[in-house]
């Protein structure tokens, strides 16, 4: 279509020209123009307009803008052409373009779109756009459309609220100006045009720059990006709040890799500067904008810069006051929707973050943000989850993550999402789950922090929803604490709780699973809410109460123990919270009074279980705890003293002048006085004998003794300001035993079954009472106790050092009856929650279980004789005992705690055990005029089995260590003969420091182990109470270590002198002897343990205090500087490190001591210097995880290595000491649990672990491996002997998997590492590759000499292991195979030598039916595979020149015979590779790789 032209004209400006404000400024190639008259600046017009008119636009439009032409190519080539041609014309067009904008109604008219020819009402470009398309003239318009943008500048867009113009866009000159220059074909210097367009920039206003920033990408394009960038990063240094403008502009920028590193940096670098609601705009750019190569830099720089979470660290106490603190604005939550989402698009980012966290070392090193970062990681996928939990846990539990961190966290959000919510609940599950207690902690902290912080009801709700599924997990100690967090969440927000109390009722569904202490605990949470609600005005408050009072009382009634049992300690913490005098403003819980409601529920639950001896003791108990730790109201106070005023009347009997009034004894036995300390001026005695009848059948009075005599001395010493001068009679008053003739061995054996078990009954029962002696006056002679004179304390302390002897005394003779005559002992001990319930309401219910436990080995002979003759006839009644369910004491019987019983038809059977036990009975009198030895110190074996029903020692008791010594004769290494006394109480304290760190293997005999003694105290309070025997443990150790090191004698006559002071009766014939070696053999091992354990428990290593302590009782006597030779700092006098250091040269002192004697002390030592190591270790890590330590806390990092490497040598030193086989060997024929730790603390801490193995396998192990019938006195290593060769056997395979795991973990370093590694540093790590393989082969090549099935079944199961770890190094192998190949083809080709061995044991156990073997066989057969293919892998992908085939195998034995079965195809397979996983051919083409 041709286009239409319009008659020329003269043209008549419609408006008057006004005077123009601004001329254009001429260019350098002409002269300045002088003001031009107005005739002149017409005429300028004029001429302009003429161009556009004779190109067909019609610059005057009445009706708004220009016309242009509708062909706008068109017009551009007619302009450029004309003003190509004539310079002057394109002069004189600029110039009166220039007049003409000066008008700024004209100005406008230009810039707005305007109409098209031909096209109607159709806006199209306006007329400066298209000019701007004409090169001849576009760098001159577009300096002037820059030059005219400044006189806008005034011009207040007005931005609303929502952040737009309020401005329309046609009257805004200053936006319509930019709009011509976005996108424009083409520029023809653009540089210049660049540079022109920064210049405006800077003095742009704020709301104009940032626009154009933002417009940058459109208006200059790709040309200027250096230029650009650094404009930019200099504008961001003055002015940071365009920060989202630049980083819009740089997204949009098409920027090279280096560019594009820049502007992340420039970036990064602006988090601290810029306002927190720019930082969401700058996260989600720097993290979508991350790679693979630059991915860490970023995660690390935003870790580093990051300060958007984090307020500053208040007490927890201060929470609730300053909470105001931490309440932010919603920028925060966006900062977060930020992160997650630039997480979630970017994986790599996820793991680059992770490996970031777990490269961290030092707690300083970690902040607030970690958690939120590892938060939304959790929060992104399933794939991640597990390794953000476990890294959660390992930060968590190395002390780099505290408490008030997740303070910060989780309050810096105000009114935390619900997703957020549930990802906090799903860690805290999984914290809470953990075993490790600092796990728990934390797990506890976040679950009551959201419970806290969550205002709504649905958020509570279902974080106690969280808390419940814990309670019903079965989990011991993840019950514990759900019921720990519940406790406290009662105590602080009791009436939020009490409002969701029907959430927690299902608690109540699990109180049959629930030990002691977790019932302690429910009830705790509900008395709380019960109390609370009654204050409370809603109608729920008095339900709450009234439910928990009618759930008591129907358990308390209850004629099941277990349910008996649950609501008697729910009644005394009742009464424990509402009859304390310190809340008497509580409300009533019924229409009676708190005190008379107490009272009657102490009434209701005594009388049921009067006739039951362990929920009476339980009773008893509970209460003794209530007032110990409660003021209570003086009517309860009367009701409990009324309970004990009958203690004498059953208990006590009177004496005349040292003398037993005569009374009628039980089954014809005679009385005698024990032990009486006082002598003729007791009054009374503990009447024992006489309470042993049958006529006390309906209860057991003597059961109940030691509980209801705690009660009596709790009473006495609440009412005498804590003396117990009022029954101090009863710690020295005699004991009413059976006569000592009868305990003979001529009169015991005549005895009756009945009299037998009164006699061990009564011994029995006066152990507890002993114990419960030693229990209640122990208190008496600490430092707390100041109303009782110094005498008096002397006195006490002098009667318990006898009563202690006495309590020795009886249970080694109690012990010595049971290897005679077993019995099953009746329980003092109702918290063992495993234990089953035996009641002994008569001595005929002993003579049953007595003759049971006598004959239930031969029952079970006969049972096992019989088994295929009854299996056909009771084929039914064994199907229903398949169904019925076990009991806890069946299940006793089968781990062996309890003999087996025999079933109602054996009769015959026991008949027959009688007869022949009377005949074994007579032949023994034969032999009773011999002399019974009973050996103080040897282990109880009978005894120790049923310890757990014994009273425990609680820790006050132990204060009868610290006492010190009465006689101070030097005649011998123990004058006062105290260190059987000592052991005793040194096995009660290793007992209780097993409870605090028990060790990972837990049986079933561990659960009802003898009883703590400790429930319900803090470790604080048990360290301090603990912490004044630590000199007297050193002291008492270095007596042991005297005599075994000097063979010093103690004097029987000792021992005696202090048995007769402590009245102990001498029995005829009878001999009670203390061997001084086996005492202080056991005393050097339980010093030594309890030093170790004690070293390691976690909170102990938070008592600064204790542990210098401890550390200070064994120092040597003088430490000098050359001990420390080897380090370049020496410890500082005084400081911890410096106390370590002294403790670890005492032991190995004592080393020296010890490896002279015995190989099995000398190991004990080892161990614990291995202890101490680690307790150095996991101090010096506390010390680093707190920002500020102590400087007596302060370590050096040498000197962990330097021990490490001194324990090294001294395992070393113990493993070729020669010393006594039978010290060794023999006893490790059972188990090598102490060569195997030996030898792993020799090859763990030795210099170079790959070194020591090939050397061992090489040339030691062959060597001094003797025969079995053949012992070689010149061995290097004499622990290594027939019974001990399967441990090293399998220790040295187990330390070189080990050491090859290790060298796999130093080539994945030596390849992160800037440049990578160094030829030296590849040449030293394939020649310890080569040592492992060399070690393998060599290992598995010792079972062609050695037939015993372990050592091959080790081989198989271990070299399969082997070849997997040797797999992950194959990259690394293969990268460096064309540098090194002989190297590596040596490696796989040694390593063929192990495989064809591995490959024969496997035929043969398989052909054999070796069971022992044939289990690990598929593990190690594609263990073998996948090494197979890996060489062919290896071999294909690099040029070796190497041929690889696989071939058919032979069969041969490990002899390297062929087995006769195929011994007829040698002729046929001269040609077949006998190789059993691959062959390798030198000088032969690689591509000749063919599989046969």
């Amino acid at each position: 279509m041709l286009s239409r032209k319009r008659p020329s004209k003269p043209f008549v400006p419609p408006f008057t020209t006004p005077k123009p404000t601004k001329l254009l400024k001429p260019t350098d190639d002409e002269p300045p123009a002088s003001p031009q008259p107005q005739t002149t600046q017409s005429t300028l017009f004029h001429n302009m307009a003429s161009v556009l008119a004779d190109s067909d636009c019609t610059l005057i439009n009445p009706t708004g803008p220009p016309l242009l032409p509708s062909d706008l190519y068109a017009f551009r080539q007619r302009l450029h052409g004309a003003f190509s041609a004539d310079s002057s014309l394109r002069s004189l067009f600029l110039q009166g373009f220039s007049v003409y904008i000066s008008s700024t109604s004209n100005f406008r008219r230009v810039l707005l779109p305007c109409q098209r020819d031909g096209f109607g009402s159709t806006r199209s470009e306006s007329l400066v756009r298209v000019l701007l398309l004409v090169k001849s003239i576009q760098q001159d318009l577009l300096d002037m459309l820059l030059e005219k943008l400044p006189e806008f500048f005034d011009v207040d867009p007005l931005v609303s609220a929502r952040g737009s113009y309020s401005l329309h866009l046609e009257e805004d000159v200053a936006r319509l100006i930019l709009n011509q220059l976005r996108w424009l074909d083409f520029l023809v210097n653009s540089e210049a045009f660049a540079e022109k367009l920064l210049q405006v920039l800077t003095i742009c206003p704020h709301h104009l720059k940032k626009e154009i920033i933002g417009s940058l990408p459109e208006i200059v394009g790709d040309q200027n990006n250096e230029t650009l960038v650094n404009s930019l990063q200099q504008m961001l240094q003055e002015d940071s709040s365009i920060i989202v403008p630049v980083l819009d502009s740089f997204s949009n920028l098409n920027l090279d890799d280096l560019l594009q590193e820049q502007v992340i940096m420039i970036a990064l670098s602006c988090i601290r500067t810029i306002d927190t609601e720019h930082i969401p705009y700058l996260l989600r750019f720097v993290l979508l904008s991350a790679k693979a190569s630059n991915a860490r830099r970023i995660i690390s720089q935003i870790r580093e810069q990051l300060k958007f979470v984090g307020a500053p660290h208040l007490p927890t106490s201060q929470h609730s006051k300053s909470k105001e603190k931490y309440i932010v604005d919603n920028s925060k939550a966006l900062i977060l929707d930020a992160l997650r989402s630039s997480l979630h698009f970017n994986n790599i980012l996820c793991m680059e973050l992770l490996k970031e966290l777990k490269s961290l070392e030092e707690a300083r090193e970690h902040k607030v943000v970690d958690i939120w970062l590892l938060t939304l990681v959790f929060m992104n996928g399933e794939s991640l989850r597990k390794s953000v939990e476990k890294l959660f846990k390992k930060k968590i539990i190395e002390g780099c993550l505290q408490d008030h961190m997740f303070d910060q966290c989780i309050l810096s959000v105000k009114d935390l999402p619900k997703d957020y919510l549930a990802t906090f609940l799903s860690l805290s599950a999984y914290l809470l789950a953990c075993k490790e207690q600092r796990a728990q902690e934390v797990g506890v902290h976040i679950y009551i922090l959201l419970f806290e912080e969550s205002s709504d009801a649905f958020s509570r709700q279902e974080v106690l929803g969280a808390l419940l599924t814990h309670v019903g997990s079965g989990v011991c100690h993840e019950v514990s604490a759900a019921l720990d967090t519940l406790v406290k969440l009662a105590s602080r927000k009791s009436q939020e709780l009490t409002s969701l109390s029907s959430h927690l009722t299902g608690i109540l569904d699990y109180l049959e699973v629930f030990n002691v202490e977790s019932l302690h605990k429910v009830y705790e949470i509900f008395v709380c809410l019960a109390v609370s609600a009654q204050s409370c005005p809603q109608p729920y408050g008095c339900s709450i109460a009234n439910e928990i009072l009618m759930i008591l009382r129907k358990q308390i009634n209850n004629s099941d123990l277990l349910y008996k049992k649950m609501g008697l300690i729910g009644v005394l913490k009742i009464v424990s919270y509402i009859a304390d005098t310190n809340n008497v403003s509580l409300p009533p819980l019924s229409h009676r009074s708190n005190y008379e409601e107490a009272v009657e529920l102490l009434k209701l639950s005594l009388d049921s279980c009067k006739q039951l001896p362990l929920p009476l003791i339980l009773f008893y108990e509970e209460l003794v705890t209530t007032l110990q730790n409660r003021s209570l109201h003086p009517a309860v106070m009367e009701w409990v003293g009324k309970q004990v005023l009958e203690f004498e009347s059953i208990y006590l009997s009177d004496i005349d002048s040292g003398n037993l009034i005569v009374q009628d004894m039980p089954y014809g036995l005679e009385g005698e006085l024990w032990m009486n300390l006082d002598g003729d001026i007791s009054p009374v005695c503990l009447n024992i004998v006489p309470l042993v009848s049958p006529l006390f059948r309906s209860s057991s009075p003597l059961q109940i003794l030691p509980t209801k005599f705690v009660l009596l001395s709790v009473v006495e010493r609440i009412a005498n300001q804590g003396s117990l001068g009022g029954i101090d009679a009863l710690l020295g008053c005699p004991f009413n035993l059976p006569s000592t003739k009868l305990l003979s061995e001529i009169l015991w054996q005549p005895l009756t079954v009945k009299q037998k078990q009164i006699c061990i009954l009564s011994l029995y029962y006066a152990a507890n009472w002993i114990r419960e002696l030693l229990n209640v006056f122990s208190t008496q002679v600490g430092n707390g106790c100041e109303t009782i004179s110094q005498a008096t304390k002397e006195d006490i302390v002098l009667k318990l050092l006898k009563r202690l002897r006495n309590l020795v005394f009886i249970e080694y003779l109690l012990d010595n009856f049971l290897k005679q005559h077993p019995i099953l002992l009746p329980d003092f001990c109702p918290h063992s929650d495993l234990s089953p319930v035996v009641e002994f309401d008569s001595v005929g219910d002993l003579e049953k279980i007595s003759q049971r436990l006598k004959g239930g080995e031969i029952l079970s002979r006969n049972q096992k004789k019989h088994k295929g003759k009854s299996l056909t006839p009771s084929a039914s009644s064994n199907a229903e005992e398949k169904l019925k369910q076990p009991t806890l004491v069946d299940v006793w019987r089968k781990a062996g705690s309890i003999p087996s019983q025999g079933t109602p038809d054996e009769d015959a059977s026991v008949a027959s055990l009688k007869t022949k036990q009377s005949a074994s009975e007579e032949s023994h009198a034969e032999k009773s005029n011999m002399p019974l030895n009973i050996e103080i110190s040897a282990p109880l074996k009978c005894l120790d089995a049923q310890m757990h029903k014994f009273r425990p020692l609680p820790v006050d008791c132990l204060s009868i260590l610290a006492c010190p010594e009465n006689n101070q004769s030097s005649c011998c290494a123990d004058p006062s003969a105290e260190l059987p006394l000592h052991l005793y109480l040194l096995c009660d304290l290793h007992k209780k420091l097993d409870l605090l760190c028990p060790t990972r293997k837990q049986t079933l005999a561990r659960s009802f182990s003898a009883p703590s003694g400790f429930m319900g105290m803090k470790l604080t309070e048990f360290f301090s109470r603990i912490r004044p025997l630590f000199l007297y443990l050193r002291r008492n150790f270095d007596r042991a270590v005297h005599i075994l090191g000097e063979g010093a004698e103690i004097c029987q006559e000792h021992w005696i002198t202090q048995s007769s002071l402590a009245a102990n009766p001498e029995i005829v014939n009878t001999c009670v002897s203390v061997s001084p070696i086996l005492t202080s053999v056991s005393v050097f091992k339980e010093t030594l343990l309890c030093f170790g354990k004690m070293l390691n428990l976690p909170d102990l290593l938070k008592e600064n205090s204790t542990l210098l302590d401890l550390l200070k009782a064994f120092q040597p006597t003088e430490i000098s500087e050359g001990l420390f030779q080897g380090m370049q700092l020496i410890p500082s006098p005084g400081s911890m490190d410096y106390l370590y250091s002294g403790a670890y040269f005492f032991l190995e002192s004592v080393f020296d001591v010890a490896i002279n004697f015995s190989f099995t002390l000398a190991s004990e030592v080892l161990l614990t210097l291995e202890s101490m190591v680690t307790s150095i270790h996991t101090f010096l890590t506390r010390c680093l995880s707190e920002n500020g330590m102590d400087p007596h806390t302060r370590f050096s990092k040498e000197i962990i290595p330097f021990f490490r490497n001194k324990l090294g040598s001294y395992a070393h030193k113990l493993l070729t000491h020669k010393c006594d086989r039978d010290d060794v060997g023999g006893s490790l024929k059972t188990k090598g649990e102490m060569i195997q730790k030996i030898l792993r603390l020799y090859l763990g801490n030795c210099q170079s672990a790959s070194d020591s193995l090939n050397d061992l396998a090489s040339s030691i192990f062959p060597q001094d491996l003797p025969s079995a019938n053949t012992m070689e006195d010149g061995s290097t290593f004499p622990s290594l002997c027939p019974a001990t060769m399967s441990v090293w056997y399998r220790v040295m395979h187990e330390e070189n998997i080990s050491a090859l795991n290790n060298l796999v973990k130093e080539i994945s370093q030596s390849e992160k590492s800037r440049g990578g590694a160094k030829v030296e540093d590849i040449q030293k790590l394939l020649n310890k590759i080569l040592q492992s393989v060399n070690v393998v082969v060599t290992l598995v090549n010792m079972c062609r000499n050695n037939d015993k099935v372990s050592i091959h079944a080790v081989a198989v199961k271990y070299g399969g292991k082997f070849i997997d770890t040797f797999l992950k190094v194959f990259d690394f192998l293969e990268a460096q195979f064309q540098m090194h190949k002989d190297l590596i083809l040596s490696l796989i080709t040694e390593l063929q030598k192990a495989t064809k061995t591995i490959q024969t044991l496997c035929s043969e156990a398989k052909g054999s039916k070796q069971t022992a073997i044939t289990g690990k066989i598929p593990m190690t057969k594609r263990a073998m595979e996948r090494f197979l293919f890996h060489v062919k892998a290896l071999l294909c992908k690099t040029p070796s020149g190497c041929l690889f085939w696989m071939g058919n195998l032979k069969h041969k034995d490990l002899m390297g015979q062929v087995v006769s079965s195929q011994a007829y195809l040698d002729d046929q397979s001269d040609e077949t590779n006998d190789d059993p996983a691959e062959a390798i051919a030198e000088d032969q083409p690689m591509n000749d790789v063919n599989p046969e």
